[in-house]
């Protein structure tokens, strides 16, 4: 058996597993549905009647479809008042219609004839919009990372306790042992991911959402699946090793405190600082930030169209350095029975068994 067909067979037994895992299964619904939520949720919340500012008496079908109307002393003060953000919308004495963004529908819909629209900002992104996105990237990859994560640390840490590593070990390479489980652990949760997006853009559609939206947000999510497969690569090896630091479930909460950190600070980062784009900018180059930063900068039109290029080389350089650290620390803990093993005792074991083996050769 070669070692490609080795690491085959070990993703393959874990994605077996987790299929039949209900938690997996509930997961995956969970936040189907919380996609669909967050992209049907503004179209919902923009259904209220719409505030109107117009200069002199507003028409009878205004007045009659229960509008807002606020009379304003001439097209300048409505004009300012729609830059302003006081009303959604003016109508001026010849019957155009000043708006925004987008001109509401309802004031539309009650003018006897369409009138002309005149659009003071057509590329501004609404408000709404610019909290939940930076919130869905957000929290999608905070919540599955963390999760599948997890799982991977506590797959490593139960075949430890219960000791039956040590029967893998001595059918497969460790290494190959650790390929398998990171493997398998991303292409659940990038088959998870991917099916969240797809979800996301038709729930956009059934919401009636525009081409404008599309467009700005289909790029964003096209970059993200990148972004999150890489980054969780990343993360997995990061928690493959921190399941083989300890030899019980109870221990593993304690030795998985850094990792969890790395993927809650970028999370609590992006949220926050969203409006910010010097921060922003930031961010998009950080390794453990980069999967949901640059995605958030690309809605909100802020990223040149090299930068996603250069954050995700950054971010797959990253990645390389970290797989060979997190790979040494689980080689180098993963056989030590003798409690929680530190990660500078793990690195060391590895050296060690490295200039054995080395030794064993030579002979």
């Amino acid at each position: 058996m070669n070692t490609f067909e080795a690491v085959r067979i070990v993703a393959a037994r874990e994605i077996r597993v987790k299929l039949r895992d209900k938690t997996f299964l509930f997961s995956t619904i969970f936040f189907l549905l919380f996609s669909v939520g967050a992209t049907v949720l503004p179209a919902l919340l923009a259904d209220g009647a719409s505030t109107v500012a117009v200069t002199g008496t507003a028409p009878a079908a205004v007045t009659a479809a229960g509008l807002d109307v606020r009379t304003v002393a001439d097209e300048a003060a409505a004009r300012a008042q729609v830059r302003d953000g006081e009303v959604d919308a003016a109508l001026l004495g010849d019957g155009t219609v000043v708006a925004l963004t987008d001109a509401p529908s309802d004031l539309v819909n009650a003018l006897s004839t369409r009138p002309t629209v005149e659009l003071l900002d057509p590329s501004a992104v609404d408000d709404t919009l610019l909290v939940l996105v930076p919130m869905f990237f957000g929290l999608i990859f905070f919540f599955v990372s963390l999760m599948f994560g997890l799982q991977i640390a506590q797959s490593v840490t139960e075949e430890k306790q219960t000791r039956v590593v040590e029967i893998l070990v001595a059918s497969v390479p460790v290494r190959v042992l650790l390929a398998g489980k990171v493997l398998a652990g991303t292409v659940l949760a990038f088959g998870q991911i991917a099916l969240i997006a797809v979800v996301a853009l038709a729930g956009m559609r059934i919401a009636g959402g525009d081409s404008g939206l599309l467009t700005l947000l289909g790029p964003a999510i096209a970059w993200f699946l990148p972004f999150f497969l890489i980054g969780f690569v990343m993360l997995a090896a990061l928690w493959a090793a921190v399941g083989a630091l300890v030899n019980r479930q109870e221990d593993l909460s304690g030795a998985s405190m850094p990792v969890q950190m790395v993927v809650l600070l970028p999370f609590f980062a992006v949220t926050m600082f969203s409006g910010d784009p010097a921060v922003m900018k930031v961010l998009s180059y950080v390794p453990f930030s980069a999967p949901t930063a640059m995605p958030v900068r690309l809605f909100q039109g802020d990223a040149a169209g090299w930068e996603p290029v250069a954050s995700l080389v950054l971010l797959a350089a990253a990645t390389v350095a970290v797989l060979f650290v997190g790979a040494r620390l689980y080689e180098g803990s993963l056989l030590r029975s003798n409690g929680r093993t530190s990660m500078a005792a793990a690195w060391r074991d590895r050296e060690a068994r490295r200039l054995a083996d080395l030794e064993t050769e030579s002979a």
